[in-house]
């Protein structure tokens, strides 16, 4: 199947985003209900879980919810609390070398996902990732040389919190260095278990692994995969052989001393890239950030798309995804 990428840049809330949002909302209103309405949380429980954990980005919520029609519906799902429970697959890692690189492989469904690459400066402060939920972000940048990534921290339990993507979009809204995104990450409750990746401009680093049911554990690694500090769900990890990428990326770390492109291009290969695009777990894309200069690149196999935040340019990119690829990673 073709994939249709888009990059796409707005200041403050406007008609871009709303446009956006307008088309994707279908898909995700049924993604959001299918467990019945009464199965999310209502208005107000949602907006008082915003006001308690993330204060400073409820004006932009607000804002948010007014271009769309100020729906209950749509501000719930704009809230991203309690949504429901979705899984993905995903490796991270930081070079090290002396310029500060994160890199990142995001194994999703293509059905699932928004192909989108946005730019803002939403409250001030300027932002560039890989769009989930058209303001949550699975990866991204910002203007003060902070890059985040997230993958899924492989435990089947679902309690009550946000949707990581939105985690991270406050995490780039209001933080600047690895030191204030590490307190952030310790303290807002996630819905689900992820492993977050942040750098900073100064090359600091942390991986904080946070869960609905405990507290969040903050650690140095350089790498993450699909468990945290321990396999909890065995068919899962076996599955996205996530402790044999795991393996393989430690040892590309402290056995090898390579080039940054060497690197970036082992991601594009087993066992980090995934051919499991016939049941939702295929690589959608390999993202490089190297937040010191507020840059990234998107990889696929035989292609890249480089953006800044500073000459964001707009655009589009069609991008083949198998679809009967057999199962493997």
């Amino acid at each position: 199947m073709d994939v249709l990428w888009r990059a796409i840049s707005e200041d403050q809330p406007g008609p871009k985003w709303a446009g956006l949002f307008a088309e994707y909302w279908p898909d995700y209103h049924r993604w959001w209900s299918r467990e019945g309405d009464n199965a999310r949380p209502k208005y107000l429980e949602c907006r008082r879980a915003l006001e308690k954990h993330m204060p400073e980005i409820v004006p932009l919520y607000d804002e948010l919810c007014e271009l769309v029609g100020g729906g209950d519906q749509q501000a719930r799902f704009l809230s991203f609390y309690c949504p429901p429970p979705y899984l993905s697959g995903c490796s991270q890692a930081i070079w090290p070398g002396k310029q500060p690189v994160m890199v990142r492989n995001y194994d999703y469904d293509p059905h699932a996902f928004d192909s989108l690459i946005l730019r803002t400066k939403w409250q001030g402060r300027g932002v560039m990732g890989t769009s989930d939920g058209l303001w949550g972000l699975v990866d991204g940048t910002n203007d003060a040389g902070l890059a985040i990534s997230l993958t899924f921290g492989g435990r089947r339990v679902v309690g009550e919190g946000f949707g990581v993507p939105l985690i991270l979009r406050y995490v780039l809204q209001t933080c600047k260095t690895a030191e204030e995104a590490g307190e952030v990450l310790a303290r807002v409750p996630t819905h689900m278990s992820y492993n977050v990746t942040v750098l900073d401009a100064k090359r600091r680093y942390l991986t904080a692994m946070m869960a609905p049911d405990r507290p969040a554990v903050i650690t140095h690694a350089a790498v993450a995969t699909n468990h945290q500090e321990n396999v909890e769900w065995v068919s899962h990890a076996r599955f996205t052989a996530t402790v044999e990428r795991e393996r393989y990326l430690l040892q590309r770390l402290t056995l090898h001393r390579e080039t940054e492109e060497k690197f970036i291009n082992a991601f594009l290969k087993p066992p980090l890239y995934s051919t499991a695009f016939s049941v939702g777990f295929g690589t959608l894309y390999t993202a490089v950030y190297r937040p010191r200069k507020r840059e990234m690149t998107v990889h696929w196999p035989g292609a890249a798309w480089d953006f800044t935040l500073k000459d964001f340019e707009e655009g589009s990119r069609v991008i083949a995804v198998p679809e009967n690829t057999p199962i493997g990673v």
